[in-house]
């Protein structure tokens, strides 16, 4: 009888192997099969992550497009209105002059008169 308690002992062993070998197995399966999927995710996450990144390189060639031609039309506005400034300044100048020399010119005959009412020599410069 104890060989055959034996063999049945051995046997149960030899079950209860073949369950963890089985459960080994499953688990290994399982395993690989995550490490699959993982490995699936990783890859398209670094496919839209690139592709993110290409469409901002666009956006950002847009907006520096964008900016340069706002930048240039800023310059030509403001060169336009530096224009008009400097030529009306030069106007305003012109007129300004014209009438220091007329109110000048004014003093001077009134000067002029005034000296010949007194009787004092009028002095040519």
């Amino acid at each position: 009888m104890e060989k055959e308690h034996l063999e049945m002992i051995l046997e149960d062993i030899n079950y209860k192997f073949d369950l963890v070998l089985e459960g080994q197995e499953s688990l290994r399966r399982e395993l690989y099969g995550v490490r699959d999927e993982l490995s699936e995710k990783i890859d398209l996450n670094a496919f839209s992550i690139k592709a993110l990144s290409q469409k901002i390189d666009e956006v950002d060639k847009r907006l520096d497009q964008k900016i340069d031609g706002v930048e240039q039309r800023l310059e030509q506005k403001i060169g336009g209105v530096e224009e008009r400034l400097d030529q009306r300044i030069d106007g305003v100048e012109q007129r300004l002059s014209k009438k220091i020399d007329s109110v000048a010119d004014n003093l001077d005959a009134h000067r002029r008169d005034t000296e010949v009412h007194r009787g004092y020599q009028v002095r040519e410069e």
